[in-house]
């Protein structure tokens, strides 16, 4: 495994291929070579985790096991709308944890949040977590930082620690994330969908201890690094090879 300097920058990146065959307008036989391409650099970079579809854990995870290579499965739940009720997410992660998912990434319910119902927001991250957690597998909560307000943001980020940390510990908080993005919001005037230093600092600053994960825009090597330094935990994109090899030609040899 090829390792960057002090900071290692492919232990902080969940390398991601989420795209459904209609998305990517690909037949599944191509779908499944991209897939393979992907845990090819997995293996041959060493990234933190591979995010993927649940449908393609249990092939994703024979190919790490048969190249022995040691990156983990992720997978998203409630993609990537977030409006679906708390019992079929539940369903959903129930199903991906018996696929060997190591980690979940729900989309919590913004548009219900937005409309004030917290109390909707709390039992849902009550209950997923609860799920997760009790199965040893790590959480991320997906805020969608774009349909969002600063204001909006700062207080779904507390609202998701309080629930954690008052429920679960402060031994949890490293088994729990907030996530900025899906990266499939539509936003309006081509305005970004994902993650940006501002919405990554309010996130920071008001969900720690809790992991966070920067998803959405992070496409390059100096990005992924200013957000590694601003408290971000993982990074979550499609572009991991290129930051990896970006990383590996850096004048900067303390990464």
């Amino acid at each position: 495994m090829r390792t960057f300097g002090i900071m290692k920058i492919n232990q902080y990146l969940d390398a991601t291929y989420l795209k459904t065959l209609f998305q990517a307008g690909i037949s599944e036989e191509e779908n499944l070579f991209n897939l393979e391409t992907l845990l090819s650099e997995a293996k041959e970079f060493g990234y933190k985790l591979v995010m993927i579809r649940a449908n393609y854990i249990p092939f994703a995870k024979d190919f790490l096991k048969k190249h022995n290579a040691n990156s983990l499965i992720g997978t998203v739940i409630g993609f990537h709308e977030g409006t679906y009720s708390i019992e079929s997410k539940l369903a959903e992660a129930k199903n991906a944890i018996e696929l060997g998912a190591d980690e979940l990434d729900f989309v919590i319910n913004f548009e219900e949040f937005k409309k004030g119902n917290q109390n909707l927001i709390k039992n849902e991250v009550f209950e997923g977590t609860k799920l997760c957690l009790e199965n040893s597998k790590v959480v991320k909560w997906i805020i969608e930082v774009a349909a969002l307000s600063s204001q909006e943001i700062i207080e779904i980020s507390r609202l998701i620690k309080e629930v954690v940390l008052e429920n679960f510990g402060t031994e949890a908080a490293q088994k729990v994330f907030v996530k900025s993005s899906t990266g499939f919001y539509k936003t309006e005037h081509n305005l970004p969908n994902g993650a940006t230093f501002e919405t990554m600092k309010l996130i920071v600053e008001n969900s720690k201890p809790l992991q966070i994960k920067a998803a959405g825009g992070v496409r390059d090597y100096e990005t992924a690094v200013k957000m590694i330094k601003i408290g971000v935990d993982r990074i979550g994109t499609s572009t991991s090879k290129e930051i990896c090899i970006n990383a590996i030609s850096s004048k900067n040899s303390n990464y």
